[in-house]
């Protein structure tokens, strides 16, 4: 090598400098590849636990609140419009998303130990499932209702008399949907149906001597005449 050849070298700082700068680069571009495939699945996998089927999967939620939900308004209705399990109990914000799935971490540990797996067990848990449930949508002021629903968007006058009070009566007063609408998707526990409290002690309506405030009396027979 001669002198001049030795001379044109980088020195020994650049020469440093270019392999970290390379080793740098290397690393960042796998860091940023690993990152897009990491929230890629990660976001699948929110996005798949946030499917209908994926709620009715286990046989808890099949046979007791989703037997229940086919045959209410929100599942079959003129309109065709369908609001489906996600819809209303999984946040569309990407933070209280993580937090409602952080909360379903508990769900998933009474399935794996068999709590509710049966319908004597869910029945018997209804009414502290259900305060869990209206709790949790009174604290965030029936935020999945509100993704269809909005108190300025309604037509009162296209509502019939008494909802169209209701509804205008709840705007003015700062209640929220849950606080009238228990019950609207699934069966009921014994609870005061007007204000949604549980009621303890309550008698189940179905039981034998239960008088049902809704259904007509039967028409008294000759006997009773």
């Amino acid at each position: 090598m001669t002198p001049n050849e030795h001379d044109s070298r980088p020195g020994l700082f650049a020469r440093t400098w270019a392999r970290v700068r390379s080793r740098s680069f290397l690393v960042l571009a796998a860091a940023f590849v690993t990152g897009i495939l990491f929230w890629g699945g990660f976001n699948t996998a929110m996005e798949y636990t946030n499917r209908e089927e994926f709620c009715i999967s286990c046989h808890e939620m099949k046979d007791n609140v989703y037997a229940e939900y086919r045959n209410t308004i929100h599942y079959q209705n003129r309109t065709g419009v369908r609001a489906t399990c996600p819809d209303c109990h999984v946040p569309k914000e990407w933070g209280h998303k993580m937090i409602r799935k952080i909360q379903a971490s508990n769900e998933v540990l009474h399935k794996i130990l068999g709590t509710i797996d049966t319908p004597e067990k869910f029945n018997a848990k209804r009414a502290e499932l259900a305060q869990h449930e209206w709790d949790r949508m009174k604290r965030t002021d029936s935020r999945e209702c509100r993704n269809c629903h909005h108190f300025n968007a309604m037509d009162y006058a296209e509502q019939n008399t008494r909802s169209a009070a209701a509804h205008q009566a709840a705007f003015t007063e700062g209640k929220t949907c849950i606080d009238c609408h228990k019950g609207i998707a699934h069966t009921l526990p014994p609870v005061e149906q007007h204000i949604g409290a549980p009621k303890e002690h309550a008698a189940d309506p179905s039981s034998p001597g239960v008088v049902n405030p809704n259904q007509k009396p039967a028409p008294a027979t000759d006997e009773a005449r």
